[in-house]
């Protein structure tokens, strides 16, 4: 979707205003979120935003990309540290994921696509299938790992993925979606991470040491 601007400074320019519409459709969704403010927010003219994006639905999209690929960073990140045991490797994998849904901006970025679904169909569509092919498929291939060490036996690796995703998803993502960010997380991420993993270890029988 995006192209890449050779210019340091255009690209520099670009990514404010990238930065800034973020904020502005997050905090005053789509459809209040003006394009003159934006480009306020950017430090740019107005023409030099709508030279990098003709209308406000290609800069909403741009956003949304712009979130995948940071996402696909975060979990290239863990893929490529992949020493050490399977089981080192998997915390790794979990607590990440944990600390990405548990940033207020991950959470408002799902409820503006969650919001605004309908108008861009589509994207929103693109955008949950890119987030099962990065964290789901990622995490397959780690539990595969574990597999292959012999330290499970998971039967559906799809299905074992989604369950300690859901582990992790429903107290850093769901509920403060629900009952806003203004409620606290009960446990801190790292005893979320700790408590989905002793499950899934006891579920799927992992023969090793499991965190207290």
């Amino acid at each position: 979707m995006s192209n890449t601007i050779a210019d340091p400074r255009a690209e520099k320019k670009r990514r404010d205003v990238l930065n800034a519409a973020r904020r502005r459709f997050m905090e005053d969704g789509y459809a209040n979120a003006g394009m003159e403010q934006i480009a306020r927010e950017a430090t740019v003219s107005t023409a030099t935003l709508y030279s990098y994006f003709p209308g406000k639905a290609d800069l909403f999209r741009e956003v949304i990309e712009d979130t995948v690929q940071e996402m696909s960073r975060r979990m290239h990140a863990v893929m490529v540290q992949a020493e050490g045991d399977a089981e080192t490797h998997l915390r790794l994998f979990v607590s990440t994921y944990a600390r990405f849904m548990a940033e207020p901006n991950s959470r408002a970025l799902f409820r503006l696509i969650a919001s605004e679904r309908k108008r861009f169909e589509p994207t929103a569509g693109w955008f949950w299938r890119q987030a099962q092919v990065e964290f789901g498929t990622g995490l397959m291939t780690v539990l595969k790992r574990l597999s292959d060490e012999g330290r499970v036996s998971i039967p559906d690796f799809a299905s074992a993925a989604g369950q300690l995703l859901g582990m992790v998803e429903h107290p850093t993502l769901t509920v403060p979606m629900i009952q806003g960010d203004e409620v606290l997380i009960a446990r801190s991420v790292d005893d979320i991470c700790d408590d989905a993993l002793v499950t899934f270890y006891a579920r799927y029988g992992v023969k090793a040491s499991v965190p207290a």
